[in-house]
């Protein structure tokens, strides 16, 4: 119980959001902007009837089922393996598998060219500066004391994405291996401290601390280099409540 509430605190500092600034008045106001990376399902009207996508989906929409976010929020998609791209809307809450990151039309699978065997997706939320509204904005202050009160300092606020700073195309090859992301933290002693919690309490002891500076600690799981066995401890780590774990190819 008490790991449950400390996973929840961090939650609300780590939520895996990208955050821009924005001055309105005299408040520091910050836009909450989702992304992640990871491996969509796409859409099949077999998979609808069996149960595994909870709603229908027209396959010719460009429109694709997220969780974290809502419904009508405009997204861009990426292949980081070609660098297509596409814009898409988010349609209706829907149940899916948790190991995906959505699900994607096959207009969309068809117009990135992606792989059924290997569908890696870059999700980038879109905020048209003109008319948006900012549904969850919060100062840095607030952050601050939210991150000062959490038990697990230091994890980091700015970027816990890996899919918006990737910017080189990826190499498509037949070796499948990736990570799973958890979380950048400022402090390595932080790493090591949500790493003890992985180990004892879900018993995944493949994890890495990548030091990216001397204050960005991240923390990985893996390589994986089968997709069932990254499906599995992706489920393991489901289970400790983190709600927008990312995958990253290793390259």
């Amino acid at each position: 119980m008490k790991f449950n509430i400390i996973l929840f605190l961090l939650l609300i500092v780590s939520s895996c959001r990208t955050f821009e600034d924005i001055n309105l008045n005299s408040n520091n106001i910050i836009i909450e902007k989702f992304s992640n990376s990871g491996f969509a399902l796409i859409y099949s009207d077999n998979l609808y009837k069996e149960g595994v996508i909870s709603i229908k989906m027209n396959v010719r929409d460009l429109l694709i089922f997220q969780k974290n976010l809502r419904k009508g929020t405009s997204v861009k998609i990426t292949n980081p393996f070609n660098d297509k791209t596409i814009l898409a809307k988010v349609g209706v809450s829907a149940s899916y598998p948790k190991f995906n990151n959505s699900v994607v039309s096959v207009r969309i699978a068809d117009e990135l060219e992606l792989d059924p065997k290997e569908p890696f997706i870059f999700i980038n939320e879109v905020v048209d500066n003109n008319s948006f509204i900012a549904k969850k904005t919060k100062t840095f202050d607030e952050e601050k004391k939210v991150a000062e009160k959490a038990p697990i300092d230091g994890i980091k606020i700015s970027d816990l994405n890996s899919s918006n700073k990737i910017k080189k195309k990826l190499k498509k090859d037949n070796k499948f291996s990736y990570y799973i992301k958890v979380a950048d933290f400022y402090y390595k002693k932080s790493a090591k401290n949500m790493s003890k919690k992985i180990k004892n309490e879900i018993k995944l002891k493949n994890i890495k601390i990548i030091e990216l500076t001397k204050t960005n600690y991240r923390l990985l799981l893996g390589p994986f280099n089968d997709i069932q066995t990254l499906k599995d401890s992706f489920e393991k780590m489901n289970s400790l409540f983190f709600e927008n774990l990312e995958i990253i190819k290793n390259v």
